[in-house]
């Protein structure tokens, strides 16, 4: 720890690049500059320099599994962990230089398909995974643009998107910015690949072995790109927090980090049960990383109630319904962040089984920013244990009445209107993937409660 600080986050008084100063917001660009000018909106380099560094947000839910803990929160974190968390996150991830002679070309690579050679499972999960679309058309649209007209912007999204050396077309020298001669522009789709977490210098690293694992029995010069070395620092909610918390210098609306996901937890039930982030986003040490995108794991973490004033109604009388959904297993705010939103919807339904649009009631549970993240709007966030209410007040005109409950969860809620309005004033030559990932913010919602309740 730093100044109370997990480890791995970047903190004012630690020297940073120019890359990842512009990465924590503390610089504002004029008119004009590099990030501005009429041709590229400003609302680019301003959202994405405060979005780039939660970058992986939409792999950040709820989390279920509740029994997992043990009751004793979580253990201290030793000085060799801390020290190996300090070195692992230092920021941008340093080139991994020439690997060991004896290496063969699959040890020397950093291809996950390579890795998948030997750990298949572990591949075919982190295929699926958010991790993997971090350079989705959504960023990568826009990366076309901010890379001509401000290359410092540009290089500061990868911290977190594309975090390894050779994943970055520049490298910062004595003379500035130049053409980076280690870039992999296929590492570079990738996103967030297997050495962004486990390899340093062409050395591997994880997880405490389970017991019995066959390579305990083994010589390490004997195993594949020699072994590996092991820390309980992998466990550690502290390793997420690299990407997944703000220090002290980066963006905060109404006096809260923009991204808080870490300290949220370290005060959480679930911290106090001694439940780490791996323990429901990682369960069984599987690469998914389920998330706000996932029904399911959304499901394991909430629980959705209905309850009426009475068990039927007659016509003219008042109908009193409380909808709650209630944080049950999630690890921190929900929503942690400011891109999802759940909408809360209450509506009459008539005899002839249609909305009676003029009764529809919603309650929206989120950090709601306007798309500038100039201000915070409200914050409706269910903290973990909390619970959001709606009440429902309406009189019954007629018969055959019935009451719709629905609870929608909006995973891309942010990103739908900011690339709806990067479209509008001009995405440039990343155009088509913006209108991409448009088309996939959209076909994103879904229900996790749905019910018609008879009524009259």
């Amino acid at each position: 720890m730093k100044s109370g600080r997990p480890t791995g986050i970047l903190d004012a008084s630690e020297p940073t690049s120019p890359e990842i100063r512009a990465f924590q917001c503390t610089t504002e660009r004029r008119a004009g500059g590099p990030g501005g000018g009429a041709c590229y909106p400003r609302l680019v380099s301003r959202i994405w320099r405060c979005l780039a560094l939660a970058g992986l947000v939409l792999a950040l839910v709820p989390g279920g599994r509740a029994a997992l803990g043990n009751g004793a929160g979580p253990r201290p974190i030793s000085p060799a962990e801390q020290q190996f968390l300090e070195r692992h996150w230092r920021m941008p991830i340093a080139p991994q230089g020439l690997a060991p002679a004896s290496f063969a070309p699959l040890e020397r690579s950093l291809a996950p398909r390579d890795c998948g050679a030997c750990h298949p499972i572990q591949y075919e999960d982190w295929r699926g995974s958010i991790h993997a679309r971090s350079m989705g058309p959504g960023i990568a649209g826009q990366l076309v643009e901010m890379a001509r007209r401000d290359p410092a912007g540009a290089r500061a999204c990868l911290v977190c998107h594309a975090p390894l050396a050779e994943q970055s077309p520049l490298a910062r020298t004595a003379a500035g910015l130049e053409a980076n001669p280690a870039f992999d522009p296929a590492l570079h789709r990738e996103g967030v690949v297997c050495a962004t977490c486990h390899v340093r210098g062409h050395q591997r690293f994880g997880p405490p072995p389970r017991p019995g694992a066959q390579g305990l029995r083994v010589r390490r010069a004997q195993l594949p790109h020699n072994g590996a070395t092991y820390t309980g620092a992998y466990e550690r909610a502290e390793f997420c927090a690299a990407c997944h918390q703000f220090g002290p210098s980066g963006p905060r609306l109404n006096g809260k980090p923009l991204e808080n996901t870490y300290e949220e937890w370290r005060t959480s039930p679930a911290a106090r049960r001694g439940l780490a982030c791996q323990n429901c986003h990682m369960p069984d040490r599987r690469h998914r990383w389920r998330g706000i995108h996932d029904p399911e794991m959304v499901k394991s973490g909430v629980r959705v109630t209905l309850a009426l004033d009475r068990a039927r109604y007659r016509p003219g009388q008042r109908l009193r319904a409380t909808v709650t959904v209630a944080s049950v297993n999630v690890g921190h705010y929900f929503p942690t962040y400011v891109t999802p939103q759940v909408v809360v919807r209450a509506v009459l339904l008539g005899a002839d089984g249609q909305l009676i649009a003029s009764t529809e009631q919603k309650g929206i549970i989120g950090r709601q920013v306007p798309l500038d993240l100039s201000r915070e709007i409200a914050d409706t966030r269910i903290p973990p244990g909390g619970r959001f209410v709606l009440r429902y007040d309406r009189g019954l005109e007629g018969p055959g009445l019935a009451l719709r409950v629905t609870v929608t969860v909006y995973p891309d809620h942010f990103y739908t209107g900011f690339f709806a309005a990067l479209l509008e004033t001009g995405a440039g030559a990343g155009e088509a993937d913006i209108r991409d990932a448009l088309d996939a913010t959209r076909r994103s919602p879904f229900e996790i409660f749905a019910r018609d309740v008879p009524l009259t």
